[in-house]
């Protein structure tokens, strides 16, 4: 099967515009066992098999322990895509959860596997990780990072880390969740249903509820700000203020 010319051209934008893989490269997928995830997982598999570029892919799955057969559903659906790929165990130590903040404990989670991604890339020697965030991850960041820790930045298409050593690169920057899915759906990718117990009880939940409700009063709104996150004009924004001894 192919992708949707408009998707595939976008995907293609992303991937030439943040030179996001080489000849060479071993890319860590990491999977969450979400359509967005997964569906990347079969876009890489697809894309090496008609690059003019050689390069490998490995698709690894942490098993936070929320629920007992969550990893063997996710399992069951990389079997399918058949690509090479790992299920690391792992335990999520309760963390400090409290009822009146669970971004607390979401913010521990995020951290315990962004630091295990990124041991176990440095065991196996990859050169990138790539994630299945896309364009709607980003506005959401964006607003998140504005709205509750007062700093203007987002998650970006390629970054850098360790002295370049190692890249994180997001192939469906550029795409939309409704496309993500409706190019998944052709391909009978179906994701496995998140285990996080604070999964709609979240900041980013908030986010998403009130951009969407944005998007409903004014329907071109996501492709400005999208566009605006590239156009910044630092001469029109405030000088930090100085803070009084």
């Amino acid at each position: 099967m192919s992708l949707p010319k408009r998707v595939n051209r976008l995907i293609g934008q992303a991937m030439h515009t943040y030179d996001m893989l080489a000849d060479g490269d071993r890319v860590m997928i990491g999977v969450s066992g979400g359509v967005d995830s997964l569906f990347l997982v079969w876009l890489l598999d697809y894309w090496r098999r008609k690059a003019p570029i050689d390069f490998e892919i490995f698709a690894v799955h942490l098993d936070m322990g929320f629920v007992v057969e969550q990893a063997h559903l996710v399992e069951e659906k990389l079997r399918l895509l058949e690509v090479p790929f790992i299920i690391i165990n792992t335990t999520f130590s309760g963390g400090p959860f409290s009822p009146d903040n669970n971004d607390v404990g979401c913010f521990h989670c995020a951290r315990t596997r962004r630091n295990r991604l990124f041991e176990f890339a440095r065991e196996k020697n990859f050169s990138k990780i790539a994630l299945g965030h896309h364009k709607d991850d980003i506005i959401e960041t964006f607003f998140l990072n504005m709205l509750y820790s007062g700093n203007l930045s987002t998650m970006v298409p390629r970054q850098d880390l360790f002295d370049g050593a190692l890249s994180i690169i997001r192939p469906l920057a550029f795409l939309d969740k409704e496309q993500i899915r409706e190019a998944a759906a052709r391909m009978h990718i179906s994701p496995v249903r998140s285990p996080c117990p604070h999964a709609h009880h979240s900041r980013r939940q908030t986010v998403r509820t009130l951009l969407d409700s944005i998007y409903r009063m004014e329907p071109n709104a996501k492709a400005g700000i999208f566009a605006s996150l590239s156009n910044l004009k630092p001469d029109y924004m405030l000088k930090r203020l100085k803070v009084e001894a």
